[in-house]
């Protein structure tokens, strides 16, 4: 998680500066007091309080049962919490067996148990610490984990037969420092700056002329956010037009502006775009 927080907290202008240990960075943001903990731990603090706003994955939230509010889901990180068997494990449908009491590894002792109860055999949850992918065949007959690629299961022999959830890096506040308007302005400034490079991801800002016979045409085929920036071509010859606008589906944009009548199309992407 770290290398993707501390990019986008980068190109939101956040300069991140780590120490010798780098477990206490020094942010560029005034007011904030920083520390490097794994996401488990994160989600521990801001529960108890000792900590106002932070990066972890919801699967910890859920995972904790933690009383959390999430500010910004930043898509990143995205995983699975998901069971998965050997091959050899599964009947020709693809299900577990039912004839006899099954082992399920994992760290997600809470995720796991409320899964196991909703299953039609019987099974044992076994707490796993990390590397939870080699407990079988020899010491689980499951494991209940976190799969981003899936490479590490394939590696392993083992195929996901359900998900339990999925899961990203998200910023969640604590319910107290958000009720404290001297700590809830800084954590709402943090959250604005984060969003924005967020959005900015989403779109691209498009440029382009069009002459004033074609100008309604091409406009009103512009996804904007709100309406395009319009101004006169020096002679008054023809318009200017520049929108933001999503990146999914640029290409076919771009033809069809294009079949429509505009000109001089320059595709370029913002940093940062706050609405």
């Amino acid at each position: 998680m770290q290398a993707g927080v501390l990019n986008l907290l980068s190109q939101a202008g956040v300069d991140v500066l780590l120490g010798e240990r780098g477990y206490r960075p020094s942010l560029s943001l005034p007011g904030f007091d920083a520390k490097l903990l794994k996401a488990r731990n994160v989600v521990e603090m801001l529960h108890a309080g000792s900590r106002d706003v932070g990066f972890a994955g919801a699967d910890w939230v859920a995972e904790l049962d933690a009383d959390l509010v999430e500010l910004l889901d930043t898509g990143l990180d995205p995983v699975q919490v998901a069971a998965a068997a050997p091959a050899s494990l599964l009947d020709a449908d693809g299900a577990l067996p039912t004839n006899r009491r099954l082992v399920v590894a994992s760290e997600y002792a809470r995720l796991t148990e409320e899964w196991i109860a909703d299953q039609p055999f019987d099974a044992a949850y076994a707490r796993s610490y990390g590397a939870t992918e080699v407990f079988p065949p020899e010491d689980a007959d499951l494991i209940v984990d976190n799969v981003a690629t899936g490479a590490t299961l394939r590696e392993n022999g083992l195929v996901v037969v359900a998900t339990l959830m999925r899961s990203t890096t998200r910023l969640y506040a604590n319910r107290d420092a958000l009720a404290d308007p001297a700590r809830n302005g800084p954590v709402q400034d943090l959250t604005l700056l984060l969003a924005s490079v967020l959005e900015a991801r989403t779109r691209v800002m498009l440029e382009l002329n069009v002459s004033a016979d074609d100008f309604d045409g091409v406009v009103s085929a512009l996804p904007c956010m709100r309406e395009p920036t319009v101004s006169r071509l020096h002679g008054g010859d023809g318009y200017a037009v520049r929108a933001a606008v999503p990146r999914r589906g640029l290409p076919e944009l771009l033809v069809s502006v294009k079949a429509l009548g505009a000109t001089d199309l320059v595709v370029s992407q913002p940093r940062q775009i706050v609405r």
